[in-house]
């Protein structure tokens, strides 16, 4: 997975096309692009919150998180018992460069 200085690697290379290909998959349900503009809106927020506003199962949700967090897009957080999520910035900067660079 890419470091958050990522945002400067090569923008057509190998690299570069497998990177916006996950980013691309991460991004192929309209759930997981609403799950992202929800993150977006808000610092943090745990399953449970997202559950709430979604007409998802908690399973389902929990997956859509699982997808989005292996392709770096959102990261989780610790908050006792529960696992907050939030964006990953540097992550969405490097999928923005890889689209522009199209």
């Amino acid at each position: 997975m890419p470091q958050p200085q990522a945002v400067e690697l090569p923008l057509d290379d190998a690299v570069a096309n497998e990177e916006l290909a996950k980013f691309a998959k991460a991004l192929g349900h309209p759930t997981r692009v609403r799950i992202l503009r929800m993150l977006a809106r808000k610092e943090a927020r745990t399953c449970s919150l997202i559950v709430d506003e979604l007409p998802l199962a908690q399973s389902s949700v929990s997956e859509h998180l699982r997808i989005l967090k292996a392709a770096g897009l959102i990261r989780g957080r610790e908050d006792g018992p529960r696992v907050a999520y939030c964006i990953e910035p540097a992550m969405l900067r490097r999928m923005k460069a890889l689209l522009g660079a199209l």
